[in-house]
């Protein structure tokens, strides 16, 4: 009995059909992956992920009739030489849904992967689109959040203010240059939770456990209030609610040399929170921000009101539970 759960064959055994059936298998339990599918018959019975490669590319008919197969998923390093287009016609007339291993990737992972994505995946996607209605509601969003939440925090500003003071000498705020919307530096407001001198040999990026934190700050970073006198920048338009987390221009510059589709991020006005922060650890490495720019450009595709409404909320539960703090 195949029940309710949709079968699905994959086409293609490399590294990124292998990650791809992981992904589903955690993430979808509506959809079973029945095998996979190489170009060499002396693979066939190989065992990759828990299903294993139960056939050749010219058997695909048969094997999608034998195991009900309800979506096949194309996921071949090199189409041009092995796609079977005929077959995948056929079965595409018949009713099955035949998918782009990109689509599926981004719809059970929420995010988008870069390092086998070609630029017209991107530009003959749906997406990516910025609806006049979306914009402003956005904006009005950010600005009712941003000056209400000013004007009733601030006798909080003066409790924190007291407490920074008390525990370690230095100024109350920490204001650092980050690269902002289209590539614009500005300048981001936030608590000083580290110590005076924490930059002395040079930038890098925080780390946990980071011995430059003071003891309040170290609160501060966990709860995430430290964040909170960015709204001073949200109000002022140089960000956002919601949006990519911004860098620091030293760490852009080097970033955008070593990932692909990195400067995406900036189409957008950065975020206090972001899609990136609710669905990832906090990271400082450049894999961790290879992670995350993935998160981040599905964010920018998918853009909405809705959306940010639901990171907001996520974000909530986030502080709440602790999760991710650095």
């Amino acid at each position: 009995m195949y029940g309710l759960k949709k079968q699905l064959l994959i086409l293609g055994t490399g590294p990124s059909a292998v990650g791809l059936c992981r992904i589903i298998m955690s993430d979808l339990r509506l959809v079973k992956v029945v095998g996979f599918l190489d170009g060499n018959s002396e693979r066939v019975g190989e065992r990759l992920v828990n299903p294993g490669i139960i056939g050749t590319y010219d058997q695909l008919a048969q094997l999608v009739e034998k195991h009900h197969v309800d979506t096949i998923v194309v996921c071949l390093e090199d189409r041009r030489c092995v796609l079977p287009v005929q077959a995948l016609l056929d079965c595409k007339v018949m009713g099955l849904d035949v998918v782009d291993s990109h689509r599926l990737f981004e719809e059970a992972s929420g995010r988008i992967s870069v390092d086998s994505l070609h630029p017209s995946a991107l530009i003959f996607s749906e997406g990516f689109r910025r609806r006049l209605l979306s914009r402003v509601s956005k904006r009005f969003l950010d600005l009712v959040i941003s000056a209400v939440g000013l004007v009733v925090l601030i006798p909080f500003f003066g409790l924190v203010a007291v407490l920074i003071r008390v525990d370690t000498p230095g100024p109350i705020f920490y204001r650092q240059e980050r690269v902002g919307l289209r590539g614009q530096p500005y300048q981001i407001w936030k608590f000083r939770s580290m110590h005076q001198d924490a930059e002395k040999h040079g930038p890098r990026c925080a780390e946990m456990n980071d011995p430059r934190v003071t003891r309040i700050g170290w609160w501060l970073r966990k709860t995430r209030i430290d964040e909170l006198p960015q709204l001073i920048n949200v109000l002022k338009g140089e960000m956002s609610l919601v949006g990519p987390r911004p860098e620091r221009p030293v760490f852009v510059d080097n970033l955008r040399t070593q990932i692909p589709y990195y400067d995406i991020r900036h189409t957008v006005r950065p975020g206090i929170t972001g899609w990136a922060q609710v669905k990832f650890r906090y990271g400082a490495t450049r894999e961790d921000s290879h992670m995350k720019l993935q998160y981040d450009l599905f964010y920018v595709k998918h853009l909405s009101f809705h959306f940010d409404l639901m990171i907001l909320m996520r974000t909530i539960r986030v502080i709440m539970l602790g999760e991710g703090a650095r």
